[in-house]
């Protein structure tokens, strides 16, 4: 055999198609939700996913107000942040972050799944968060993704 049968594909930013997904977050439990979503934003569910380049997909996640937590997640799990002044670590439980903006929940729990680099910020713009069942992204016609059925 004189040449080569199989190449391997390198996306790029021209060669990559990306479509808006749906995903609906009522009913189920946050870190398997984000692991499934945080897939779906690098791409890896793509045959030609390339670990340096966006080819994931763009994901609007609703209804972030019905997610659930298991076992007593939603006292012992504790979000830290500083302000930067000596003795300024505050904390918030996840129902204290949930009661302020449910969103956040989801948002930190897919963020920390992500890369820690300049490619993971652009990734997580690609994520479309909202409490309720309505989103804005109606005009772009996501296509409905649902993990039950995946199961």
């Amino acid at each position: 055999m004189n040449t080569l049968s199989y190449k391997t594909v390198s996306a790029n930013k021209a060669t990559v198609t990306k479509e808006w997904l749906h995903v609906d977050a009522d009913g189920q439990t946050l870190g398997r939700l984000s692991s499934e979503v945080a897939k779906l934003l690098r791409g890896k569910h793509k045959p030609n996913f390339t670990p340096h380049v966006d080819c994931g997909d763009n994901v609007v996640v609703t209804n972030a107000e019905k997610i659930n937590l298991t076992g007593k997640k939603w006292e012992a799990k504790e979000y830290i942040r500083h302000t930067g002044y000596p003795g300024g670590q505050r904390s918030l439980t996840a129902r204290e972050l949930f009661g302020k903006n449910p969103e956040r929940l989801i948002e930190k729990s897919v963020k920390g799944m992500l890369p820690k680099n300049k490619l993971g910020a652009e990734l997580f713009r690609n994520l479309k968060v909202y409490a309720g069942a309505s989103h804005d992204q109606e005009a772009q016609k996501p296509r409905t993704i649902n993990f039950n059925e995946s199961k």
